[in-house]
């Protein structure tokens, strides 16, 4: 067995160890410290396949943005976890006929005959100055442009309609209107009382 073999092997135990844990620790703060793990463990994976720039933008982006916000909004929110368990043995049957029924739907579509030995043929090795990043362009930009481009349409509306349904203006919301603020005057703001003094006994 080959050196790739053996970090082949290692890296995909972790990696269905990690994401066995994400779905069965009861700590929220444990399951994406193991979602962090599992996302590493898949970038080593991708090395192995020569796809650098995926496994680059994995970890800058999933580890580097997406899990370090999910951390900190699990910690400030202090989530009460024990609700949220209540009832799990009661569901249990229900989970596993829906996963059961989802793995027969991927089976039955993509079908075994793809994922033996003989069908799938080892990745050949490229050229010194070979450059993932290079093809993966040239591919997204000439083959899939279309795609691309309807992909990146449908991203630019799902925030604009983010940004509308959670910006709106609600009666009970307080908010402050630069443009008053600026235009304000001190006649607007201070009166001047003119009292005359006394004098005590």
């Amino acid at each position: 067995m080959s050196f790739e073999r053996i970090i082949f092997y290692a890296f995909a135990a972790i990696l269905v160890y990690a994401a066995g844990r994400v779905v069965t620790a009861r700590n929220p703060v444990h399951a994406a410290l193991h979602l962090v793990l599992a996302f590493f463990t898949c970038a080593g994976l991708w090395l192995l396949l020569e796809a650098e720039f995926l496994a680059i933008v994995l970890v800058l982006v999933y580890v580097g943005a997406v899990m370090v916000l999910f951390l900190f909004v699990v910690m400030m929110l202090d989530i009460n976890s024990a609700p949220l368990r209540e009832g799990f043995i009661r569901y249990l049957p229900v989970g596993l006929a829906v996963a059961a029924l989802m793995l027969f739907e991927m089976v039955a579509i993509v079908g075994v005959r793809y994922f033996g030995p003989e069908q799938v043929a080892i990745p050949a090795r490229h050229p010194e100055g070979y450059s993932n990043t290079a093809e993966l362009g040239r591919v997204l930009y000439t083959d899939y442009v279309y795609p691309f481009e309807i992909a990146a349409v449908i991203l630019l509306v799902a925030i604009i309609a983010a940004i509308v349904l959670t910006m709106r203006r609600r009666p009970e919301t307080k908010y402050q209107d630069p443009a008053k603020q600026v235009q304000a005057r001190k006649a607007d703001r201070l009166r001047v009382v003119k009292m005359s003094a006394e004098k005590k006994q």
